[in-house]
């Protein structure tokens, strides 16, 4: 070995050696907590389990409804809402308790209470935020629908000022902080629009500081409490021991010494889940008896520290990695899970699936022990999204074991890239940064949240980056156009390691455009795009067309897992690609390569399945080819048949030959002009019980099933769309899992039969006026059938109701 490669050898060792170092100091307690802003509690939903926290919710929930307040002191004028506080240190329930409230605050709503909020808006405001992101969230929150995004503040603030205008409005802002007047100036500006509201407008704040709360002009300031010794305890053992499977004759000794380590967490709620987490995992006597002798687990910080050291060391790899994304990152399950893999983190000696199936296990550990914590469900009548996220002192643990691997740069970041980084991520772009990026030669992940119109990747810099880090794995960019067309240069071929690429454009991009925002943006990609036969993970979400320069040849790209898109992928033979797990949209044309027989093969498909183009299948014998039957981790799936005019009676028999597995949980036919339904739907013994949502859409000739409703005891969303019925089946009062009903554009329906009491949704959409009058007409049988529904949108168009009933007729 020559002497130069010693001395870098040795050289390598001694940094390990000092990192180990820091990582002991860290451990020894002997560093102050640090004080960055905390990962974004953005849901008003409270945990399952709530302890010790009911007296002070009530007295929250009585100030709130208390008028008494609701004049400012000391203003020049009366304001229309007041500001109560909660203050207390991290991790101590500051946040629960104000979801706690929400969660009453939101019941009150749906059961219309005397006094109740007509808008709650839950918003993170953190340490560093902007005027203009909170804005948005507020607008989001109130119009319940995300995508805004306006250049200019005083338009937002215009927009926003219109949804709010004479609403009785509660606005929670969750971790707020204070610096100095001008943080002061700027958490002015962010509740000033809720001067629209009516009077008893209501915002409750929970913040670190006293300070923030009469920043904001707080006149109840609530110090949040410590919970007693004996709610403590309840806390501390439900997240040791719940759903542990411990024998009954040992649970008491568990109990025992889960008793002297509760007496060490000094009440802190976070520790209490972080360490009962842990103990959960090992019910093993000794293992708890050394947790309760570590002095290490009398401060928070230790106590979370030690629970870190305790995850299986690929967890913590993975976990690390975390800090890559900012505090208030919204952290998907199965996006979280490709990125691992990609990096190469997780260690299997199979293939395919199976580390994708490991690092699910590693995501449910890091979700069982508290790690990582159920955001927001999202809720729409007929979907929802889950995400997760990561508590503030967490996040600093994983930033400090991460700091020589992973590194943001934020809005306002003027530092210095420390020079052995291998994961990067980029809040907004800019291109004295990228210059700096295209530096470190060894990266491994490059990701770009945003960037502006004014300030575009222009394919020079493609260029530079493709050529100069050939070494990346994962490359996540949102980018804009100024031009309908986007294309990536040949020189993409050089990333030879590449696994995982996702480009927003098209409807993430348009956002930031003045005009033509109904279009959709063309992205091409070169024909050396092939020879990235590493690739995983093509991720293209947005309004984007795409147009595959060697489409016969992507083929090639055998490892490939992952196709996401909101289009069909236009290229042949798309059987070929074996291990995919992931594709979204398939559609049959009447060319080689894009038959239906093409699914045959991608046993391994899972998740949503749209297959569109159903007319140019012309026999039952094709359809069953494709095998969707064998495909048992598909759980969603839409059939589509673009042309009304086939021929219905081989419509039918398509349809019984395109079986799902048993366990297909959603279900959307669209345009199935058959008057019978396939076997699969409506026999008992090979029938789909698991289904929760089905849509039927334009399928004319298909008449109410009872027996489908029969068998469908776990439905939970039923949408009927442009179908002929004239009633509803007499069976649907059995459906007591159905919460959302959606019935639009039949023209038919009159009558309405019992409903389930389960139901929580309803729209009635452009069907018979006189049907939908009659849902609005208090004591008429059919308003009796929906007045138990707490959310109901019933409305008619009558002009286009015209026009359908000519259609239909």
């Amino acid at each position: 070995m020559s002497k130069s490669k010693l001395k870098k050898i040795l050289g390598n060792i001694e940094k390990i050696i000092n990192e180990g170092h820091d990582i002991l100091k860290l451990l020894d307690l002997k560093k102050a907590v640090a004080t960055n802003s905390r990962a974004a509690v953005t849901t008003s939903a409270p945990p399952n389990v709530v302890f010790g926290r009911d007296e002070d919710r009530n007295k929250v929930i009585a100030m709130l409804h208390d008028r008494s307040g609701d004049e400012q002191p000391n203003s020049s004028s009366a304001l229309n809402y007041s500001v109560i506080g909660i203050y207390g240190i991290a991790g101590s329930g500051k946040s629960t308790l104000a979801q706690y409230v929400i969660a009453h605050e939101k019941e009150l709503r749906r059961e219309k209470s005397p006094g109740h909020f007509d808008l709650i808006m839950w918003v993170h405001v953190s340490q560093k935020f902007s005027v203009n992101a909170i804005f948005t969230e507020m607008l989001d929150a109130a119009t319940e629908r995300g995508g805004h995004q306006f250049s200019n503040l005083d338009t937002l603030q215009q927009k926003l000022e219109e949804e709010l205008n004479g609403k009785k409005i509660l606005l929670v802002l969750d971790d707020v902080w204070y610096h100095d007047s001008v943080s002061q100036l700027q958490l002015e500006k962010i509740v000033s629009p809720l001067n629209v509201g009516s009077a008893g407008s209501k915002i409750l704040v929970t913040s670190r500081s006293k300070d923030a709360l009469v920043a904001l002009g707080a006149v109840r300031r609530i110090p949040i409490s410590e919970l007693n010794d004996s709610v403590f305890l309840e806390l501390f053992m439900h997240s040791a021991l719940s759903g542990a499977n411990i024998d009954e004759r040992d649970r008491n000794v568990f109990a025992e010494i889960g008793r002297g380590i509760a007496n060490k967490l000094r009440k802190s709620p976070l520790a209490a889940k972080l360490v009962g987490g842990q103990l959960r995992m090992r019910p093993d006597v000794d293992f708890w008896r050394d947790a309760g002798n570590r002095d290490l687990l009398k401060d928070t910080r230790g106590a979370l520290w030690w629970s870190y050291q305790h995850l299986d060391e690929q967890v913590r790899r993975c976990f690390a990695y975390c800090s890559i994304f900012p505090r208030r990152h919204r952290l998907k399950r199965e996006e979280l899970i490709k990125l691992w893999v990609a990096e190469g983190f997780i260690e299997t000696t199979g293939e395919g699936g199976e580390e994708e199936a490991l690092a699910g296990k590693y995501f449910e550990q890091l979700v069982s022990s508290s790690f990582l914590q159920p955001g927001v469900n999202q809720e729409g009548v007929f979907h929802s999204f889950e995400y997760f996220t990561i508590h503030d002192l967490l996040h600093d643990i994983a930033e400090e074991v991460s700091r020589s691997d992973c590194f943001r740069v934020e809005d306002g970041w003027k530092g210095v890239i420390p020079p052995n980084v291998r994961h990067i991520s980029i809040e907004t772009y800019s291109r004295a940064i990228i210059q700096k990026v295209l530096e470190m030669e060894n990266l491994r992940t490059l990701i770009i949240y945003s960037v502006k119109t004014e300030m575009l990747i222009e394919e020079k810099e493609f260029e530079d980056m493709f050529t100069r880090l050939r070494k990346l794995r994962v490359l996540h960019l949102v980018t804009a156009t100024t031009s309908n067309t986007f294309s990536f240069p040949a020189s993409i071929e050089k990333l030879k390691h590449l696994r995982y690429l996702s480009l927003q454009t098209g409807e993430a991009v348009k956002l930031h455009l003045s005009s033509q925002t109904d279009e959709s943006v063309k992205l091409i990609l070169p024909g050396t795009f092939t020879k990235l036969y590493h690739m995983q993970v093509l991720d293209f979400i947005g309004n984007t067309d795409l147009v595959f320069s060697a489409g016969k040849e992507m083929s090639n790209l055998i490892n490939l897992r992952h196709l996401i898109s909101f289009t069909s992928m236009n290229f042949p033979n798309i059987g070929r690609l074996t291990l995919l797990q992931t594709l979204k949209f398939f559609t049959v044309k009447k060319e080689p390569g894009y038959e239906l027989q093409q699914l045959k093969h991608l046993k391994n498909l899972q998740g949503k399945l749209q297959i569109d183009g159903l007319q140019n299948v012309h026999s039952k014998n094709e359809a069953v080819e494709a095998n969707l039957a064998g495909k048992e981790c598909l759980k969603e799936l839409s059939l589509f048949w673009e042309d009304e005019s086939s021929n219905p009676n081989e419509q039918e028999e398509v349809i019984e030959g395109l079986q799902p597995p048993m366990g297909l949980q959603n279900l959307e036919i669209f345009r199935y002009q058959g008057s019978r339904y396939p076997s699969w739907m409506v026999d008992k013994q090979t029938g789909l019980k698991n289904l929760r949502v089905l849509a039927l859409s334009n399928c004319r000739q298909l008449k109410p099933a009872p027996e489908l409703f029969e068998l469908l005891v776990h439905l939970q969303s039923f949408s009927l769309c442009g179908c002929s019925w004239d009633t509803l089946p007499d069976n649907m009062e059995q459906l007591m899992s159905l919460q959302n009903l959606m019935i639009y554009l039949c023209t038919n329906l009159l009558s309405l039969p019992t409903l389930p009491r389960s139901l929580a949704h309803l729209v009635i959409g452009n069907c018979d006026p006189w049907f939908t009058r009659s849902c609005q007409t208090i004591a008429h049988e059919n308003w009796q059938k929906v007045q138990h529904i707490p959310n109901k949108e019933i409305f008619c168009d009558g002009a286009l109701f015209a026009i359908l009933r000519q259609r239909n007729h």
